[in-house]
């Protein structure tokens, strides 16, 4: 059986301890021993930039990413935007960063270093605020992956993100016709009703962990502005 192996920690600001862990060939982030992410299940977050693309109605989008993770979900959109697009990653830990060029840096390629992408180190909803105030242009897409669903998981501040208060100012950093959509580990039809109330027309898809539809089902909201 093979071991798993600490390769190191970090802490989330205001938040939990995360672990970076190698099994084998490869790597898992957990929380208080719990997975929240692995190299061998990718799919899911992959689908998020994936379906979401399909869904802009814009030829050059701007987007923004919430946490990058183990960057999945960029590389997924990298490969499908436009030379011309614009992309924003907003990761509040520096030590994921450290990680994607580093121990992961296998996984990781060259994508911190594509033109289209600008790295904000910082609380996405920094950038959120930021564009409902008119401080920066609105996004054409938010994605949002900063916990295991919308609840504040990692960080209990994220709660804000999912209140209704949290969804409104989000409606208003997106573009007309924009698309908010929101990574989680399992359903959750009250958090439905609430992007209802907050004026998004919703979508609800079951997404498998694995591409071939083995694995977990996970659940992503498309919710358009």
């Amino acid at each position: 059986m093979l071991e798993r192996i600490l390769i190191d920690s970090a802490e989330v600001p205001g938040g939990a301890t995360l672990e970076l862990i190698s099994h084998g060939r490869d790597h898992m982030i957990t929380l208080e021993r719990n997975e929240l992410m692995s190299t061998r299940m990718q799919f899911s977050e992959e689908q998020l930039a994936e379906l979401t693309i399909d869904r802009l109605r814009v030829d050059r989008p701007n987007m923004l990413i919430g946490g990058y993770g183990m960057g999945f979900t960029l590389r997924a959109a990298l490969r499908r935007l436009p030379a011309d697009a614009r992309l924003v990653v907003a990761e509040l830990v520096p030590k994921i960063i450290e990680w994607a060029k580093g121990p992961m840096a296998h996984h990781t390629g060259d994508c911190l270093a594509d033109p289209r992408l600008t790295l904000d180190m910082t609380d996405v909803a920094d950038p959120i605020a930021e564009a409902a105030d008119g401080m920066r242009p609105q996004f054409d897409a938010i994605l949002l992956d900063v916990d295991n669903g919308p609840d504040g998981l990692v960080r209990e501040e994220n709660d804000k993100l999912y209140s209704p208060r949290g969804l409104k100012q989000t409606r208003e950093a997106l573009a007309l016709n924009g698309v908010l959509a929101i990574w989680s580990a399992a359903q959750d039809p009250r958090f439905t009703r609430r992007l209802e109330r907050a004026g998004f027309d919703v979508e609800v898809l079951e997404v498998r962990a694995r591409p071939n539809n083995k694995g977990p089902r996970h659940t992503i909201w498309f919710a358009r502005a």
